[in-house]
């Protein structure tokens, strides 16, 4: 993978806060499993930074860091009483029609950092969804989740019978183009690749009130992968 340099990263600065577009397969935090992380990256920019959130290491979009210890206070406080609102862009397996469709099946954290729907042991969980736009054979989501458990969104949109494409996790297919393309031919002795190699969900926006009281809104372009696979849906209608 290509070297990240944080500062390529950063869409809004000021003197509270850094609004980055996280790239996808890049953990918010240490990981084991790779020695890059958007928290040691922010850090070597700004030694007090600190994550206000986080993302799953392959969802792509805005995250939020704090400079300064009372700017990530003054936010973590809005998480805690579910005052931010963050948005959400997903592809979908199959075509659905979602206008302020809710789900608040209640979520519990299974074993080896997969959820399950557990009407006994699950935590409240609530997010609306959305349908942008219907293609062939899938759909782009917009999630709004109100609450911030773990593969929210993922299993919500499962449960849904609308898995997020890619996401084989939780019933997503793999976003092939020789789905969409009529004439799709694929070189001879090679074995066709998905057009996101990752679950098809980028943060697409988060709003809040910054520390002096005016109300803000960040939004994230989508990265080269999903863009393109957003094209490609586009471009293969019918």
């Amino acid at each position: 993978m290509k070297k990240v340099k944080f500062e390529d990263l950063i869409i809004f600065e000021n003197e509270d806060y850094i609004a980055i577009n996280k790239p996808p397969h890049v953990a918010t935090l240490e990981d084991r499993a790779s020695y890059t992380n958007i928290l040691a990256m922010a850090r070597e920019y700004c030694e007090t930074a600190q994550n206000c959130h986080r993302l799953d290491k392959e969802t792509s979009g805005v995250l939020m860091i704090a400079k300064t210890p009372d700017a990530y206070r003054h936010l973590s406080v809005q998480f805690e009483k579910r005052k931010v609102k963050k948005i959400y862009h997903a592809i979908v397996d199959g075509i659905h029609e979602f206008d302020q469709r809710e789900n608040t099946l209640p979520i519990y954290p299974g074993t080896k950092g997969i959820v399950k729907i557990d009407f006994e042991k699950g935590k409240p969980s609530h997010t609306t969804f959305n349908t942008l736009e219907a293609y062939k054979g899938h759909t782009l989501v917009e999630a709004i989740p109100h609450t911030g458990r773990m593969h929210q969104i993922r299993i919500h949109l499962s449960t849904l019978k609308a898995p997020i494409s890619c996401d084989e996790t939780y019933g997503g297919s793999p976003l092939l183009l020789s789905q969409l393309k009529r004439k799709f031919n694929l070189k001879k002795g090679t074995e066709e690749q998905p057009l996101l190699k990752r679950f098809a969900l980028h943060a697409f926006a988060i709003e809040f009130k910054d520390p002096k009281g005016k109300q803000m809104k960040i939004s994230a372009p989508y990265p080269k992968d999903f863009a393109v696979a957003v094209k490609q849906l586009d471009k293969n209608r019918y």
